[in-house]
Parts: C-alpha cells; sequence; structure tokens
C-alpha cells in the first residue's frame, strides 16, 4: 500500500486540522479563522474573504443598496439623443427605465444595447421599449446571501427594491454584493488608483476616503482639520461617530459629504459638491 502523505491536501484542511473543537458560535468561529490566519495558515486576503462570506449570510439588501435619491434611471419618453449622455457620463451598464416617477419601473436597459443604435442610418429605428429587459423586484429584507444565489441562477446583475408599501426604495447590483465578500471591486471606469479626486458633471466631485485631507484642502481650498486624522474618510466617520450607510449625508464646517460607497467595515468613497480653488475667484 502506498503511504499517505501526512501533509494536508490544502489551506481548508490545514484550517479543518487547527480547530481542536467545533465552534459554538458565529464569534467563536471567526477567532478560529482569525487565530489560523496568524499561524499563516493562510494569508490576510482569504481571512478578509472568510469573514465577508459570513457577514453577507447575516446582511440585508437594504443595509447595501443604492438608494432611491441616488438612483440614475432614464424616462421612457426620452430620444435617443437624450438618453446617450446620461449613459456616458455616469458610465453604468444597466439603467432602470421609469414610467411618471421611480416608483413605476418599467424595465432595465443594458448600455451595450444601444451600441446598433449610434450609427446615423440606424438612429431612426430606435425604440426604447423594445429594448428593455424584465426587471426584478426584491423586498429590502432580503438576506445578501440568498439574493446572491438568485443573481447566479437567473443570470440577472441588478434587481429593484420595494419597500413594505410597493414603492420603490433603492437597487442593488451583484457587484454590490460581491463587494461585501472581496472587497471594492473597480473596474475601466472607477476613480484610477492615484486619483483620488474625479470631476463628473455640474461640480460633482467624487472622493476616495483615503485622500489625504491636506490634499483635498488643497484643491477645493477649504480648511477642513488636518491634526486628527489623515484622511477625508477618517473625518467623515469622527463626525458621524458610527460607521454610516451609503447615501447618507453630513455637513463638516461646511463641506457637504454624501457617503456613495461603503461597506460594514468601512467608508470607501464620498460626493461633495463644491467648487476647486482656482475656479473660486
Amino acid at each position: 500500500m502506498t503511504a499517505q502523505s501526512s501533509e494536508p491536501r490544502s489551506w481548508i484542511d490545514r484550517i479543518a486540522n487547527a480547530f481542536s473543537g467545533e465552534p459554538k458560535d458565529r464569534e467563536e468561529l471567526v477567532n478560529l479563522l482569525r487565530d489560523a490566519q496568524q499561524r499563516e495558515l493562510f494569508d490576510a486576503q482569504a481571512l478578509k474573504m472568510l469573514e465577508g462570506v459570513l457577514q453577507v449570510s447575516e446582511m440585508r439588501v437594504n443595509e447595501i443598496m443604492v438608494p432611491r435619491s441616488e438612483m440614475i434611471v432614464i424616462d421612457k419618453s426620452l430620444s435617443l439623443e437624450k438618453i446617450l449622455p446620461i449613459v456616458i457620463s455616469s458610465a453604468h451598464s444597466r439603467f432602470p427605465v421609469i414610467g411618471d416617477s421611480k416608483d413605476e419601473v418599467i424595465g432595465i436597459l443594458l448600455a451595450k444595447d444601444l451600441l446598433a443604435y449610434t450609427l446615423p442610418d440606424q438612429q431612426k429605428e430606435f425604440n426604447l421599449k423594445t429594448l428593455l429587459r424584465p426587471a426584478v423586484f426584491i423586498p429590502e429584507s432580503k438576506r445578501l446571501d440568498n439574493l446572491l444565489n438568485e443573481f447566479r441562477q437567473s443570470r440577472n446583475h441588478l434587481a429593484i427594491i420595494v419597500d413594505e408599501y410597493g414603492g420603490v426604495s433603492g437597487l442593488v447590483s451583484i457587484e454590490d454584493v460581491l463587494e461585501q465578500i472581496v472587497g471594492d471591486i473597480e473596474d475601466e471606469y472607477d476613480t484610477q488608483e492615484d486619483v483620488y479626486i474625479r470631476l463628473h458633471k455640474d461640480h460633482h466631485y467624487s472622493v476616495k476616503a483615503i485622500t489625504p485631507v491636506e490634499e483635498f484642502n488643497e484643491f477645493f481650498g477649504t480648511e477642513l482639520n488636518t491634526e486628527e486624522f489623515d484622511t477625508v474618510g477618517g473625518l467623515v466617520l469622527q463626525a458621524f461617530g458610527r460607521l454610516p450607510k451609503r447615501g447618507e449625508n453630513i455637513t463638516i464646517d461646511g463641506v457637504p459629504f454624501t457617503v456613495t460607497r461603503a461597506s460594514n467595515r468601512r467608508i470607501s468613497m464620498l460626493q461633495t459638491l463644491l467648487q476647486p480653488q482656482d475656479s473660486q475667484s
């Protein structure tokens, strides 16, 4: 007989070997995982993902949704000429199409479906209604792990969230759910790694939470406190006194901030409406 190797076959086996007894609750399980990581049975990124999986199993969609006020939508009556600037400026791939209000979502428009109509000889044939995909509606209380499973099975990437009265309260994408597990997922349209502040439109700026306060002050000509915290995210977190959710607003020394990207662990992106220093003269 061939002798079996005494080495564990994978890092999962090593975790199992590290557990001297069965964990009694989630807190004990997390402590065991952290202890295993400290002993270098797996790396810090793997630990972060494992903790994210556990958190997703307890979170609801209303904790990570894009709130109704922040939704970028397209009115069903708009022409192609008016739709294209919205798509280009937002750089999103999917858009709820609405009727009389945001409570009347009649379908989802995929940006890629507009490509065929950008040629001059195709614009006259444009009909928005023929391009709409069915919208998926889910309750605010839906668990994230269940939603992720539904996204995988249905191949949908976006869901509209409704409250107990049937009104639209926000939306959530598969990317929003996955970011709770693996951290921020940046694509070619996200702010570049070495760019902290980015202009979008009408003095609407996205600001990375890791932006140094000194750089923010220099850019906008503001006087945010640089003594207690090095980053803008640190100032915002202190001002809230807790970890804020996406869509929450706060004003610090006259500077308005909206949290546009956050998990239950940290803030990662903010929005502000200010003019940079060189345009305030």
